[in-house]
């Protein structure tokens, strides 16, 4: 069933209660908090699942992946510390929720998705085109953008065991990477800070289970 594409006064409503949950649970960045109750989140799920899509849970939108929970896409995006205009390289589209949140908190995203299906789906989407400070591309997360890099922020949406270099490098002294590391199942949310110096400093922001990092493309 293709997801609907009306935004009723009960689903502003049902923004609204999400919205005092996450600041409930600690978010207290309010561009983000404001972002989350703009972005219609039923959007981005199957109509199967609509009745599910302010509860505070990921889930499923094909290919054996997931739209993250609303706490998590708050807490990577109050992390990122992003101001307006800025350029953010985010790793991992998946259904675009979390790009949209970012663009709506006055960022230029660019996003980068490695299944071809979630590419090509997400360009006709039409609510996801509307944003012309979203940036779409098809390619391997662990190789970057280096052809528009630096990025004020970097973001990855799934878990790599490390950093991977490229992304490193692309990463504009002074800015902030936000990315779950570890194995697969749980990992550790690292906020990496690069130095004007081009030192590497790293902080622990607490245990999360993510969807492992994959090399190469899938088409």
């Amino acid at each position: 069933m293709e997801p609907t594409q009306e935004d009723t006064a009960k689903h502003h409503w049902l923004r609204l209660q999400l919205v005092n949950q996450l600041r409930a649970e600690g978010i207290t960045d309010e561009r983000v908090l404001t972002a989350i109750g703009q972005v219609p989140r039923h959007f981005f799920i199957d109509a199967a699942s609509e009745p599910l899509a302010y509860e505070n849970r990921p889930l499923p939108i094909g290919e054996g992946q997931t739209i993250s929970q609303p706490y998590t896409v708050a807490y990577q995006s109050q992390l990122l510390e992003v101001f307006s205009g800025q350029k953010v390289l985010e790793v991992g589209t998946g259904s675009g929720y979390q790009s949209v949140v970012l663009a709506l908190m006055g960022t230029n995203v660019y996003t980068m998705e490695r299944q071809q299906s979630f590419f090509r789906h997400n360009r006709q989407f039409a609510y996801l085109q509307s944003f012309t400070s979203i940036h779409f591309f098809y390619g391997d997360g662990y190789r970057g953008l280096p052809e528009y890099a630096p990025f004020d922020r970097i973001l990855l949406t799934a878990a790599a065991p490390s950093v991977p270099d490229a992304l490193l490098e692309q990463l504009i002294a002074g800015g902030i990477l936000v990315a779950p590391l570890g194995e697969e199942g749980f990992q550790r949310m690292k906020r990496i800070r690069k130095t004007v110096n081009g030192l590497i400093e790293e902080e622990d922001a607490g245990p999360f289970s993510f969807v492992p990092m994959l090399h190469g493309l899938q088409g």
